[in-house]
């Protein structure tokens, strides 16, 4: 018996193409598609090549979906292919019944049924019942081959109306029903059209198959639009409006990207932006995320520039953050405030939507502004819940390697915008104000100060450590003095083209900070640890650095030790390799109870 359609639909869209069959071909990018030697003839010049639903050899005629490579470069047959491919998709393939066969059967039926009434909307559109529903769609901009090619329609201002219509096909109202577009009877009242008194708008799968419709209602009712409810067709979270469209326009090179609402899709291509999508009325869903990357590796999220397009757009980078990989990603665009890309192509024509398009962030760089506008980072207070929620943003990708370089690019925007120290002291000739922290006799309640001091006062001697401390470092309390240097320290790491003890101490002393690094060095009344002297080795002075560390904060300590281990996993050079050694000898030092390496009351 021949597998239910539907489950082979959803077994295609679930398999990465490229990823089957990259495990036997070795292939290469072209454009927005893959390249590389066909398998099935011996050629030394690349002709096979793989789009994101099928393949095609343009020298021997190989030609096929995900399941008939298997087939084809394994040996197997029909059903052994199907097996393995669903096994690595986590789907179970239906088992032979009397049962299924009858659903597969209505289940075909059901596109008729959709594709009947999609035809009888058409029609009622051009009927004089239809006039006020065509006025409306020209009125909105929209050109008689827009019209056709959308399928748009009216749903007729009565009741009943499509029932009657579809009737004289054969179709009764049960099926009606099943496909979505009536209601059930219920409390002894008969059944009824879903759909009246709406501009109708078909909802099509990527094959251009009607699976649903929805619509849009004339003057002031609410709500305003209504989508079909869920069938054995139609999965709102599953779907995209204009999918089949869209699918043509990457194919031919055109941006994909992802709006609002239908009014904006159809809008977008009239002007000639034939990639347009849009959800059904819903946030997007991880589903129809995966659907985007099948068109494109990197596709346009378009938002509103209002509050609420914010807080869209926040959503979307926090979905789409564990599904990322070197391979696919997303860029963030933002309309002009009081527009959408309908109301912005009419107005100001295809240029304004394209300088939208040109104007669209990755997300990577994106990410940091959505964030920060959530925590804020103008006190320390904001700064320090602002690198919290960059380090969750980052830890939530799964692939590691793009984690870290995600953590890596946000803490350097984050360092970024740490405010220039101010100068201290007065004018010539004026007494410089006293420094601003005074180390108090060290005892019990004043440990954590003296080894702040302490770290700041390694870094002083040993400042080629900075870029591996750096973001630990950054999340130390410490007295406004000390606070003061570390922001002088960090702001003048990120310029410095060599960092050296000397041209730190000259770039203190510039900005009125020579006292207090003075202050920090000084041995009086408590000496400083002997992996804080300059003459320390760095090995020393960075182990000596992270075992202060832990002393504070054992947690964070553990944190970069875990982190340390996944970076020697990843890539295993020399600076990775030394870094952990120094995060090692500083956490078994802290489990031995060893008190060596710093001054305690």
């Amino acid at each position: 018996m021949a597998l239910p359609a539907g489950f082979l639909d959803e077994l295609r869209a679930r398999t990465p193409l490229a990823g089957v069959i990259g495990r036997r071909v070795r292939l290469a990018r072209s454009g927005r598609n893959w390249k590389g030697c066909c398998p099935f003839h011996g050629e030394k010049t690349p002709s096979f090549y793989v789009y994101d639903d099928h393949f095609h050899c343009f020298g021997c005629g190989a030609h096929g979906d995900a399941i008939s490579f298997v087939m084809q470069s394994q040996g197997t047959s029909f059903p052994e292919a199907v097996e393995q491919l669903a096994g690595e998709a986590g789907m179970d393939v239906p088992k032979p019944s009397p049962g299924a066969a009858e659903a597969e059967r209505r289940r075909l039926d059901l596109h008729g049924v959709l594709e009947a009434a999609s035809q009888a909307f058409q029609r009622r559109l051009r009927l004089p019942e239809g006039a006020r529903a065509l006025d409306y769609l020209r009125g909105r901009g929209l050109a008689e081959q827009t019209i056709q090619r959308f399928g748009l329609g009216w749903s007729g201002e009565g009741r009943g109306a499509l029932a009657a219509d579809l009737a004289r096909e054969g179709i009764a109202p049960a099926m009606l029903i099943e496909a979505g577009l009536m209601k059930p009877p219920e409390d002894g009242r008969p059944a009824y059209d879903l759909f009246f008194n709406r501009v109708m708008f078909p909802i099509r799968d990527r094959r251009g198959r009607t699976i649903s419709f929805g619509g849009r209602i004339l003057g002031d009712g609410q709500p305003k639009y209504v989508n079909g409810p869920e069938t054995a067709l139609f999965s709102k979270r599953r779907t995209l409006f204009a999918l089949d469209l869209a699918r043509e326009a990457a194919r031919a090179g055109g941006a994909v990207v992802a709006v609002e609402g239908y009014m904006d899709v159809i809008a977008l291509h009239q002007a000639g932006f034939a990639g347009a999508v849009a959800p059904l009325g819903t946030a997007l869903t991880e589903e129809q995320l995966e659907e985007l990357w099948r068109l494109s590796p990197m596709p346009v999220l378009c938002f509103d520039g209002d509050a609420a397009g914010g807080r869209a757009a926040a959503r979307a980078a926090e979905l789409a953050l564990p599904l990322l990989t070197a391979e696919r990603s997303l860029k963030l665009a933002t309309l002009p405030s009081a527009e959408d890309p309908d109301t912005l192509v009419r107005r100001q024509g295809p240029a304004a939507f394209q300088a939208v398009l040109d104007a669209a962030r990755p997300l990577a760089e994106a990410l940091f502004g959505l964030l920060r506008e959530g925590a804020g980072d103008a006190t320390p207070e904001q700064r320090a819940a602002l690198r919290t929620r960059l380090e969750a943003a980052a830890g939530q990708i799964r692939d590691k390697s793009l984690a870290s370089e995600y953590r890596r690019a946000l803490m350097e925007r984050f360092y970024a915008r740490r405010p220039a120290p101010a100068r201290r002291g007065g004018a010539p000739g004026q007494p410089k104000p006293p420094p601003a922290f005074h180390r108090p006799a060290l005892g019990v309640g004043n440990a954590a100060a003296e080894r702040a001091r302490n770290l700041v006062a390694i870094l002083l001697n040993h400042p080629a450590l900075l870029h591996d401390v750096e973001e630990a470092f950054g999340t130390i309390d410490l007295p406004p003095g000390l606070a003061a240097l570390r922001d002088a320290i960090l702001h003048w790491g990120d310029a410095a083209q060599a960092l050296d003890s000397a041209a730190l101490m000259t770039h203190l002393s510039e900005t009125g900070l020579a006292a207090d690094a003075a202050q920090a060095l000084s041995a009086v009344p408590y000496p400083l640890p002997a992996c804080a002297a300059p003459e320390a080795m760095p090995a020393e002075a960075e182990a000596g650095w992270w075992h202060i560390f832990g002393l504070m904060h054992r947690g964070r300590l553990e944190e970069e030790v875990a982190a340390a281990m996944r970076d020697m996993a990843e890539h295993a050079d020399e600076a990775t390799q030394r870094r952990l050694i120094a995060l090692c000898t500083a956490r078994n030092a802290l489990r031995q109870g060893e008190q060596g390496m710093e001054s305690e009351p």
